[in-house]
C-alpha cells in the first residue's frame, strides 16, 4: 500500500512539471502578412543596358612639343623708370615683362605698360643673347594696352600667329613668359571664358580678352597666350589679383590685337575716329560740384581747338547724353561710341548745358598722332 501511494506520488509530479513545461512555451501571436499581390510595374525598357565607357586611355596634348616650338619666339623685357617720391626725389625702379618676336628683323609685341615710361630697355632672347632697346623706338596703344619695341637684330625665331575667333571654351592652352622676372617658363590652362570686357583701370576697359585658368603672374605680361598647334592667340595683360581668387588669368585676343600691331608698326600709332574732347564719368561729386541737370553722362572737362568737337561748339562743362543715336551713361561709352564711327560722316550729339538741352552736329576725324 505504501508503494502504490509513493508511485502515485510520481506520477502526479510528473504531470505537473509537463504541464508547468507546456504552459511556458511561447506562443508567437503576431498576424501573418498579408499575401504580396503580384507585380504589375511596366519597366521603361527591359532591354536597356549601360552605356559602354569612352576611351578612359586617351592621351593629353603634348605640352612639351608646344614649348618646344614656341620658347625660341618668347623674349625677357627688364626695364629701369624713374620715379618721384612726395619730395620730388627721383628714384631708378625696375620692371619686369614678357613679350615675343612677331618679325624675324627685330619687332617684339609687348604690353604698353610693361615698357611705358622706361628709361632703359633690355630685352633677352631665350639663347640668352642681350639687346638694349632704343627708347625711341618703341610705339604704343595705352587705349588697348598694346606695344611694339624693336631691337638690332635679324633672322630670329619669328612665331606664328594664330586665329583666336576659332577658339572654343576648353581648349587647352599655353602661357609663355618671364613670370616674376625669373626666367621663361610655361604654364598650361584652358579657355575658361571668350569675349571678356574688364576695367583695367581709370578710363581704360579691354574688350575681346580670352580668361584662362593658366597661371599667369607679375612678368608673365606681353608674353604669348598659345593653342596646341604653337600658334600666338592671346597676348597676356592682366590677372584679378583679389583674395580668394585663382586661377583667372586674361589675355588680348589676336582678332583684336593684330589690327593694331599693324598700325603701331606700319604707322607708328593708331590712328581711330577723333572727337577732340577730355571726359569724366558723371557722378554724384561732379552733380553736386557744377549743379547738374542730369546724373549720367559724359561730362566734358575739355576741348581741343579746331577739333570737331570744338567745330560743334561744344564747350568745358556740357554733359554729352548722346552721340550717333547711342545712349552714353558713361566717359567710356563715348569713347567706344567715337571709335565705332567711321570718320566722314556726320554725326549728332545730344548734350546738356546747364539746365537746357541741345543737339549739335560734326565729322569725326583722324586722330593726332602722340605728342
Amino acid at each position: 500500500m505504501k508503494k502504490m501511494k509513493v508511485k502515485f506520488s510520481l506520477v502526479c509530479l510528473l504531470l505537473i512539471s509537463i504541464f508547468l513545461w507546456v504552459s511556458c512555451v511561447p506562443v508567437d501571436t503576431t498576424p501573418s502578412p498579408p499575401p504580396t499581390p503580384p507585380d504589375t510595374t511596366t519597366p521603361i525598357n527591359p532591354g536597356w543596358t549601360v552605356p559602354p565607357s569612352g576611351n578612359q586611355g586617351q592621351e593629353l596634348p603634348s605640352i612639351a612639343d608646344v614649348v618646344l616650338k614656341v620658347k625660341p619666339s618668347v623674349v625677357a623685357i627688364n626695364t629701369e623708370v624713374v620715379t618721384y617720391d612726395i619730395f620730388n626725389r627721383s628714384r631708378t625702379q625696375e620692371g619686369a615683362g614678357s613679350g615675343w618676336i612677331i618679325d624675324k628683323d627685330g619687332l617684339i609685341v609687348t604690353n604698353n605698360h610693361v615698357v611705358e615710361g622706361a628709361k632703359t630697355i633690355t630685352v633677352t632672347l631665350a639663347d640668352g643673347r642681350t639687346f638694349s632697346a632704343d627708347t625711341s623706338r618703341v610705339f604704343t596703344d595705352p587705349l588697348t594696352d598694346l606695344a611694339i619695341v624693336e631691337i638690332e637684330a635679324t633672322n630670329l625665331s619669328a612665331a606664328t600667329v594664330g586665329d583666336s575667333s576659332q577658339l572654343r571654351v576648353g581648349d587647352w592652352l599655353v602661357a609663355i613668359g618671364n613670370p616674376l622676372g625669373l626666367g621663361l617658363s610655361a604654364k598650361e590652362g584652358i579657355v575658361s571664358r571668350l569675349e571678356v570686357v574688364m576695367d583695367v583701370s581709370a578710363g581704360q576697359t579691354l574688350y575681346d580678352l580670352i580668361e584662362t585658368s593658366a597661371a599667369i603672374n607679375l612678368g608673365n605680361s606681353g608674353g604669348p597666350l598659345v593653342n596646341m598647334a604653337g600658334e600666338v592667340i592671346g597676348i597676356t595683360s592682366v590677372k584679378i589679383g583679389a583674395i580668394g581668387v585663382e586661377g583667372m588669368g586674361y589675355a588680348i585676343s589676336t582678332a583684336t590685337a593684330m589690327p593694331v600691331i599693324q598700325q603701331l608698326v606700319t604707322k607708328g600709332y593708331v590712328v581711330r575716329p577723333w572727337l577732340g574732347v577730355v571726359l569724366h564719368t558723371v557722378d554724384q561729386y561732379v552733380v553736386l560740384r557744377y549743379d547738374l541737370a542730369v546724373d549720367e553722362g559724359a561730362f566734358v572737362i575739355k576741348v581741343s581747338p579746331d577739333s570737331p568737337a570744338d567745330d560743334a561748339g561744344l564747350r568745358v562743362g556740357d554733359v554729352i547724353v548722346s552721340f550717333a543715336d547711342e545712349e552714353i551713361v558713361t566717359a567710356q561709352d563715348l569713347v567706344q561710341a567715337i571709335h565705332s564711327v567711321p570718320i566722314g560722316p556726320r554725326v549728332e550729339i545730344t548734350f546738356w548745358r546747364g539746365d537746357v538741352k541741345k543737339t549739335t552736329y560734326t565729322i569725326l576725324i583722324e586722330s593726332p598722332p602722340p605728342s
